[in-house]
């Protein structure tokens, strides 16, 4: 397992809903966290690391000393979100090194499960409110890329087409599958899903 870059194919497509949490889901979510801290993010959705299922971890902290910080949260809505705005910088794992402004709800009320399959409903505002705005959106296929205005987008265009040409260079040294051998990888996951084996 490890963190995909844009443009992995898996980035874009929205994941499923999970309807089981058995050993193979805990497993997922112990590596998925360790690979969040190696790269020093504050949250990880599945997607990232090609698995197409909803679920999420998060650390606001970043510090795997502080593991009570841990949060894991599986089929995450976000049901409310706030008129007010904030605008910060944001970066993101899929993206190393680039960072942009992004606009955000400055307060979301998420709902969602944790790993003993209990709803949760959280409210979260600033810092926490754009990772889970950030995290939720991954889940459905949405980059933070597309969420920039238009002068960070024109500002990033150069990192994104260093991002596109070092994937496919990879793919050329056979280091990387083509696009759609990992397309069907993707397709079987989500037919283990379908079949209550994922």
């Amino acid at each position: 397992m490890k963190i995909v870059h844009y443009p992995h194919p898996a980035l874009t497509q929205p994941t499923r809903v999970l309807t089981s949490i058995d050993k193979q889901v805990h497993l997922q979510i112990g590596k998925m966290t360790e690979l969040m801290y190696e790269a020093r993010g504050l949250g990880l959705a599945a997607n990232q690391v090609a698995l197409p299922y909803q679920f999420l971890v998060m650390n606001l902290t970043g510090d795997p000393n502080q593991r009570d910080q841990e949060e894991i949260f599986i089929n995450p809505v976000i049901v409310e979100r706030s008129k007010a705005v904030q605008e910060d910088e944001e970066g993101c794992l899929s993206f190393p090194k680039l960072f942009q402004k992004v606009r955000r709800a400055k307060t979301v009320k998420i709902q969602a499960y944790n790993v003993k399959g209990e709803a949760v409903e959280v409210v979260a505002s600033d810092l926490a409110a754009r990772c889970w705005q950030h995290e939720i959106d991954h889940l459905n296929g949405i980059l933070f890329i597309n969420k920039m205005g238009p002068l960070a987008r024109l500002a990033s265009r150069g990192a994104v087409k260093d991002f596109e040409r070092a994937f496919h260079e990879a793919q050329e040294r056979g280091e990387i599958p083509p696009d759609a051998e990992i397309k069907k990888l993707i397709q079987e996951r989500l037919d283990l899903l379908n079949n209550g084996d994922a």
